[in-house]
């Protein structure tokens, strides 16, 4: 579904993504792990169009969308939901999901309304705070209401950058239990995760991003056992994090 061969990218004259190539097959959850200014956050912003490659492909569906404005990713079927969260604070919860959808206006409120009930039953609580306005919203609420305002325009890659930042443990259980039922549902997923533990239990693949390189790849659960990646982010006593349940 998604291919980056060689991809470079930067702020001015710093150049952060240094020849990255990495692929996500269609129904996967693929992390990507790294400490703090790796990269991690620069290679979704270039996914998504708003920051632009200054060399290499980013082929989604089969099609180089690294050129394309931030703006035409959406349609195409390629979301982010960023770090941050970055929801309209000042707008109801409703309010924020349909901004979410507006892709879908050309096919009618019938289906704008499909998502809006898809999203509720996804995450009850935003059912429950629908008129309320999302800035008085807690923080777990807030990760969720960016996770349903991304899911409205039914994409069929869906972005994740931090969603565990800032959140209490058992409202990262709940965070990622819905990412892997977004996987069950079709949708593919990559995500970026500082929470290595949590990314690599849910996760089929992941990649290791250093100083803007990949540095190493493989099934989620070699890398939970892999050496390097133990000392470096999980710690000597990593155990389960993820423990499957609805």
């Amino acid at each position: 579904m998604l291919k980056i061969l060689n991809l470079q990218a930067g702020y001015g004259n710093l150049k952060v993504l240094k020849n990255v190539s990495m692929h996500v097959a269609r129904g996967e959850i693929v992390t990507i792990i790294g400490a703090n200014g790796a990269g991690k956050t620069t290679l979704l912003s270039t996914i998504a169009g708003l920051l632009k490659a200054t060399a290499g492909e980013i082929r989604f569906e089969d099609r180089n969308i690294a050129a394309l404005a931030a703006q035409k990713i959406p349609a195409l079927g390629c979301v982010l939901v960023p770090e941050g969260r970055q929801i309209f604070a000042d707008l109801s919860v409703e309010e924020n999901l349909i901004l979410g959808g507006h892709v879908l206006r050309r096919n009618g409120r019938r289906e704008l309304a499909r998502q809006l009930d898809h999203q509720y039953a996804l995450f009850p609580i935003l059912n429950e705070r629908r008129h309320q306005f999302a800035g008085t919203l807690s923080g777990g609420e807030q990760q969720m209401l960016a996770m349903g305002r991304a899911l409205m325009s039914k994409p069929s890659l869906i972005m994740m950058d931090e969603p565990s930042t800032g959140l209490a443990p058992l409202i990262v259980q709940d965070i990622f239990n819905v990412i892997v039922r977004m996987r069950d549902e079709g949708k593919t997923v990559l995500l970026v995760e500082q929470n290595a533990k949590a990314a690599l239990q849910v996760a089929d693949r992941g990649y290791v991003l250093e100083t803007g390189k990949v540095v190493l790849q493989g099934r989620a659960r070699e890398l939970l056992e892999d050496v390097e990646v133990k000392r470096a982010y999980l710690g000597k006593d990593y155990g389960d994090f993820y423990d499957g349940r609805e």
